[in-house]
């Protein structure tokens, strides 16, 4: 899951990059008057060539404004945009990553542990426990009390108490030991992993 969000957060912030490129390279094409200083050959309908013209005409503004549907359309249209564009802020705030976790170094001054390294060390012990095929760790909270969200994809043969006790008293204990906290809740979700039915012959 949090590899399908890092691809989607790519994708939309290229597309957000491409778009204010173009908008802003077309902004200083037509506004500095580069085409007629360089003698630059536009494609034919190029909206914008020149500091006075205009990037939409008036008919192509108003061409569906006395249409009924098209206040509803457009209304619908930025409201749709709107809820997206706030899913996905939501999806951000409430899915941060702790990036370090503060650790009590016993001589008054605190020490950082970076929280990356802690979620590999919780990944790598966590796929030594028997019957998990995977495991994707990732910490939050805050960095005196952070919290662990794991997802373990389990083997056919797995029993899930057996892996969750073994999590808590191997992977979880050490991270709190070496974290030097006093708790560290942990939520686990788990989920079995797909495979093809065997033939039997």
């Amino acid at each position: 899951m949090r590899g399908v969000r890092r691809a989607v957060n790519r994708v939309l912030l290229g597309l957000a990059g491409l778009l204010l490129l173009g908008a802003g390279g077309t902004v200083l094409l037509a506004g500095l008057d580069l085409p007629a200083r360089f003698h630059l050959d536009l494609p034919a309908g190029w909206p914008w060539t020149r500091p006075d013209a205009v990037l939409l005409a008036a008919g192509d503004r108003t061409r569906f404004t006395d249409r009924g549907w098209w206040w509803p359309a457009v209304i619908a249209a930025l409201a749709v945009l709107v809820v997206l564009v706030l899913w996905w802020l939501l999806a951000q705030l409430r899915r941060r990553r702790l990036g370090a976790v503060r650790v009590d170094s016993g001589d008054g001054a605190d020490a950082m542990l970076r929280g990356r390294a802690l979620e590999e060390a919780l990944s790598a012990e966590a796929e030594a426990v028997p019957g998990v095929d995977r495991a994707d760790v990732a910490l939050t909270g805050r960095r005196t009390a952070p919290r662990i969200r794991a997802l373990l994809l389990l083997e056919p043969h797995a029993d899930p108490g057996t892996v969750v006790r073994r999590l808590s008293e191997g992977a979880v204990a050490h991270a709190r030991t070496s974290a030097g906290l006093d708790r560290l809740p942990a939520e686990v979700r788990l989920r079995a992993v797909r495979h093809r039915a065997e033939r039997v012959s």
